[in-house]
C-alpha cells in the first residue's frame, strides 16, 4: 500500500508521540509500504513554525529522509487540481493533500476531521 501522511500525522510520526496509534506506526514503519510526505507538508510546518505556531524541533526535510519516506513534490497538474475541487474548505495545505491522494492513488492517513468528511480519497483514521 501507498501511503501519504498529512501534516499532523508527520509531526506526530517526528514526536514520537503517543497520539500517533501503534497499529498506525507499525503500518508506517512496514517496509511493504511506500510511505510519502509532501513538500506541502514542509512547507505547513514551516510557515507554522516561523509564525510561532508550531514548535518543531530539526528539520522536517530532514526527518523526512531519517525515517526513509519519499518525498513528494508539488507539480502543477496537484495545484490545478486541487484548486478545482469542489469541496467547501479553503485551506491550501489540505487541499492539496487530497489533490495528491487523489491523482497517485494513495491512502492518505489524516487526524483532521475535515479531510475524512470529503470522502474522495481512502483514508486511515489516526484520530
Amino acid at each position: 500500500m501507498n501511503l501519504l501522511l498529512d501534516t499532523q500525522v508527520f509531526i506526530w510520526w517526528a514526536a514520537r508521540s503517543r497520539a500517533l496509534k501503534p497499529a498506525l506506526k507499525d503500518m508506517i514503519s512496514d517496509p511493504a509500504h511506500q510511505v510519502f510526505v509532501g513538500a506541502v507538508t514542509v512547507l505547513e510546518i514551516a510557515t507554522k513554525r516561523r509564525l510561532k505556531k508550531l514548535d518543531f524541533a530539526g528539520s522536517p526535510s530532514g526527518e523526512i529522509v531519517n525515517s526513509g519516506f519519499s518525498p513528494l513534490p508539488v507539480a502543477p497538474e496537484d495545484a490545478e487540481f486541487a484548486g478545482e475541487i469542489v469541496w467547501d474548505h479553503r485551506d491550501p495545505f489540505d487541499r492539496l493533500l487530497v489533490a495528491q491522494a487523489a491523482r497517485r492513488a494513495l491512502t492518505l492517513i489524516t487526524a483532521d476531521a475535515t479531510i475524512r468528511a470529503h470522502g474522495t480519497v481512502p483514508i486511515l483514521w489516526a484520530g
